[in-house]
C-alpha cells in the first residue's frame, strides 16, 4: 500500500492514513489478511514521526479495521459490512466537491481542472501497479 499525505489539508496525518487504509479496505484494494506494511518504513517513507503511524495503525484497531498480531505486523480483519457503491460515491463526490471549489477560488478553467484529474489519475494508477509489483 503505498501512502498519499497532503500536509496542507488541514487534516492531521494519521487521519489520512486511517481515510486511507479505510478506504482502500472499502474498494477492495485490501482484502483480508492483507498485511499493511511495517510503522517505520511507513513514517520514513512519509516523513512522519513513527508515533504518527503507530497512532493510526491503533486507531484502525480500535475500528475493527486491522489486527496486530506479534511476529507478524497489521493484519486487515475480515470486513464487518463492506461500504455499498453509495457510501463511497458519496466520499468520492465530496472530495470532488472540495477540489471543484478550490479550483474556482484558483481560477483553474474546467478543460485544465479535468487535465489535471486525468494527470493525477494517471500518476495514482502507476503507484498502485507498482505498490502490486513490489508484493509479487
Amino acid at each position: 500500500m503505498v501512502f498519499q499525505i497532503n500536509f496542507k489539508s488541514g487534516m492531521p496525518v494519521y487521519l489520512q492514513l486511517v481515510d486511507q487504509v479505510k478506504s482502500s479496505v472499502a474498494s477492495g484494494l485490501l482484502q483480508s489478511g492483507d498485511i499493511l506494511p511495517a510503522i517505520r518504513p511507513v513514517a520514513e517513507q512519509l516523513r512522519v514521526n513513527r508515533n504518527t503511524v503507530a497512532k493510526a495503525y491503533t486507531e484502525l484497531e480500535s475500528q475493527g479495521v486491522i489486527e496486530s498480531r506479534a511476529g507478524k505486523g497489521s493484519i486487515v480483519c475480515k470486513p464487518k459490512a463492506r461500504l455499498h457503491r453509495e457510501v463511497r460515491h458519496e466520499r468520492v463526490e465530496q472530495e470532488i466537491d472540495r477540489a471543484v471549489v478550490a479550483a474556482h477560488h484558483l481560477n483553474v478553467g474546467r478543460s485544465e481542472f479535468l487535465q489535471l484529474v486525468r494527470e493525477r489519475l494517471d500518476v495514482f494508477e502507476d503507484l498502485r501497479e507498482s505498490a502490486k509489483a513490489s508484493v509479487k
